[in-house]
């Protein structure tokens, strides 16, 4: 990464976590210059370096990076941050060994969520450019945070507080840095209790609690005692995803996951785009992955009437087929996602004449999105502002967004196979390409269950293969989950 930031001469960034993983783990997320993921092209290259076995090996590898790609050996400008798992600080120490064998210029930023050093490089490498995004700092991260949340309330009020557990992370102590610059709810503003902030004791780092937890296991923390219809949210370790949740009134969980986020923020905008007299100037899509429930994509395509664009799995796909629409929306069903704006977007939203008062105050809105909205990689603060602005404009609580549509009963099971790399997924991984005549069973077994839709995907670590599967009935769908496992357990050998 060094390399890439020699090459462009711009600052990269580095940040050290596990985000929704255990503890003990820990790992590296790489920035570009634009605040945005590694560019694809660059990953061969740090896959080479990570393999490599020797320091000799590795040698090489820099040097032949550095004559295939024409970088010119000048200072690389490097920024990192740390999430607060314990190994952060020894790797904080390696890092910056190897920064200075690279005679690499650095700055530490301490502990920050994954999305605020995603923020301030996008910052640092735009400053004094006409693109400038913004104060290059932690403190600049909230202020234009606070101000974009109340420009886009424009006068709303909220219904009832919302319960955020923070996963024991970093977005915990960040979270409550950020309600210090947000209207405080005796002056109208947005009542946010915070949970699961135990920073101190790691070993409860994403421990029955944090967006993965309540995602895989459908249900609350045990910590969060929720109440009928009040609101809840989780972040995961990092604070770049969350998910969305409530009890109704008999006291059954209700998920609202990345799918109910991802049509909500497109209804949203597409109504406001209308309302400000821009709906037939501007382009909204939503881009989803084939893991999305079916009935997201049909409420997206047959009730809002917006396109949807399939990717492959990876939030580095969903973000590039975004950026193909003037507004593209795209969220995982794990809560990872944002909303981009096209350059087109933005000088239509700046130029743009409202004709009425009611047009005036959905541009207004809509332009405060803009900036509240971190387009340059998932956000949970930020997404959590842009959801309770939605709601608040909205005047819903959690079950009334709940109410949008009707999840179809679906079902993930993971099948261990001899050799994962048989199967070769094609159509965004909906469907396999090999081993010959499997998708052709799976196809079969898929027709004979009402809405049924069921995939096969070869996991990217490990030697298994995730069967997702979908139908109108629980119990269909769990018959349907097992014929297609035993399709691929077959022919996995």
């Amino acid at each position: 990464m060094a390399q890439q930031g020699k090459l462009n001469g711009q600052t990269i960034g580095i940040m050290i976590t596990a985000s929704h993983n255990p503890p003990v783990d820990n790992g590296v997320k790489l920035v570009d210059p634009m605040g945005e993921m590694l560019e694809e092209s660059w990953e061969a290259y740090a896959t080479t370096f990570a393999n490599a076995q020797s320091d000799q090996e590795l040698t090489e590898a820099y040097s032949s990076l550095i004559d295939e790609c024409h970088i010119n050996v000048a200072k690389a400008s490097v920024i990192f941050a740390r999430d607060t798992r314990p190994s952060g600080t020894h790797l904080v120490s390696v890092l910056t060994e190897a920064l200075k064998a690279a005679n690499a210029d650095y700055v530490d930023y301490k502990l920050l969520t994954t999305p605020q050093l995603h923020y301030i490089t996008r910052c640092l490498n735009t400053k004094g450019s006409p693109y400038e995004h913004g104060d290059p700092s932690e403190d600049g991260y909230y202020a234009k945070m606070a101000a974009s949340f109340k420009a886009a309330m424009h006068g709303r009020q909220f219904v009832g507080p919302v319960t955020v557990d923070c996963a024991n992370g970093v977005g915990g102590p960040k979270l409550r840095e950020l309600i210090k610059y947000l209207p405080s709810s005796s002056d109208g503003g947005l009542e946010i209790k915070v949970t699961n902030d135990d920073v101190v004791k790691s070993e409860r780092l994403n421990h029955q609690c944090g967006a993965d937890f309540v995602k895989t296991n459908q249900r609350a923390p045990p910590s969060s005692h929720a109440s009928p219809l009040m609101r809840y949210a989780s972040l995961d370790g990092d604070a770049d995803r969350i998910v969305y949740y409530f009890c109704d009134s008999d006291g059954t969980f209700r998920l609202l996951d990345g799918d109910r986020i991802a049509t909500l923020a497109a209804s949203f905008i597409g109504d406001l785009a209308r309302s400000a007299g821009l709906g037939e100037k501007l382009k909204v899509g939503v881009v989803q992955t084939a893991y999305a429930n079916g009935a997201s994509t049909a409420y997206v395509t047959q009730d809002l009437r917006l396109p949807v664009v399939c990717t492959a799995t990876g939030v580095k796909h969903l973000h590039h087929a975004a950026t193909k629409f003037d507004v593209g929306v795209y969220f995982e069903a794990n809560g990872h996602g944002t909303v981009v704006f096209s350059d087109v977007a933005l000088k239509r939203l700046r130029k743009h004449e409202p004709q009425s008062p009611a047009q005036s105050s959905a541009l207004e809105t809509l332009r405060a999105l803009t900036t509240l909205i971190n387009q340059t990689v998932g956000d949970a603060l930020s997404d959590l502002l842009l959801v309770e602005v939605i709601l608040a404009h909205k005047g819903w609580g959690p079950k009334e967004w709940d109410l949008t549509y009707t999840d179809l009963p679906n079902r993930l099971v993971r099948v261990e196979v001899a050799d994962r790399s048989i199967f070769k997924a094609v159509d965004a991984e909906r469907k396999l390409e090999s081993p010959p005549g499997v998708q052709a069973r799976i196809d079969a077994a898929v027709g004979k269950f009402k809405n049924g839709r069921s995939f096969a995907r070869a996991s990217g670590t490990e030697d298994a293969v995730r069967v997702y599967a979908e139908a109108a009935t629980w119990s269909e769908t769990e018959d349907l989950a097992q014929k297609v496992a035993t399709i691929v357990r077959q022919a996995g050998g």
